[in-house]
Order: structure tokens, then sequence, then C-alpha cells
């Protein structure tokens, strides 16, 4: 079980991360009630923090930090580069949930084939 340990938290984790997020989009970004209360009252913290990853999404910062930090795990040598590879599996993630699918799931193809990569051992 120490063996599979690692991989069944990264799994909780994953879950976790995805849950969250799909409530983020579905209870936040898609839900009308904050268009028309974001239209009102835009100095609510729920309309600055729809407004804030609004811009994320446009500029698709969720998915080139994801590459970015997926692409440092993939060179990265040893454990450090599979828990940055389980990082950018998390970003990745919530970029895949949150409408930046193309490099989100290039992201994630990349940290999950560093995560189960084995290390070569001197």
């Amino acid at each position: 079980m120490k063996r599979y340990l690692p991989f069944v938290l990264l799994f909780a984790l994953v879950a976790i991360v995805l849950s969250a997020s799909l409530m983020l989009r579905t209870q936040l970004m898609e839900d009308d009630r904050w268009v028309g209360l974001c239209v009102s009252e835009p100095d609510l913290w729920g309309c600055q923090l729809r407004a804030t990853l609004g811009w994320l999404i446009h500029f698709g910062y969720i998915a080139y930090s994801a590459l970015a930090v997926a692409v440092l795990g993939f060179i990265w040598r040893g454990r450090l580069g599979k828990m940055i590879a389980g990082l950018a599996l998390l970003i990745s993630v919530l970029a895949l949930v949150l409408y930046s699918a193309s490099l989100g799931a290039v992201a994630a193809v990349l940290a999950l084939l560093r995560v189960v990569r084995a290390d070569k051992t001197a």
C-alpha cells in the first residue's frame, strides 16, 4: 500500500480540485443571478472574483501557467519533478474546467506522463 499512497493522494487532490472547479464554474461563472447582481452592485466580492476569473480565462493565464509548470515538472528529475508535475495536473484540471481545454489538455497529458514515468537510478 505504501507504494500506491502518492497516487491515491494525488487522485484525491484531483477529485477535490475538480469538484471545487465545477462548483466555481456552475455557481459563480454561469449562474444568471450573478449577472444581474454584478450589473447593479459591481463592488461585491463575488463580482470582483467573477471579473478576475473572467480576465484570467480570457487571456489564458490558467492554461499557460499549467503548461509552464507541466514542462518544468517534465524536465526536472527525481521526486521534486513528480511533485511539480502533480501541481501541474491540479492546475490543468482547473484550466480544463474553466474554458481553457486545448492547452489544459496538453498540460494534463504532459503532467500525467511525468507522474507515471519511472525515474532512472544511477
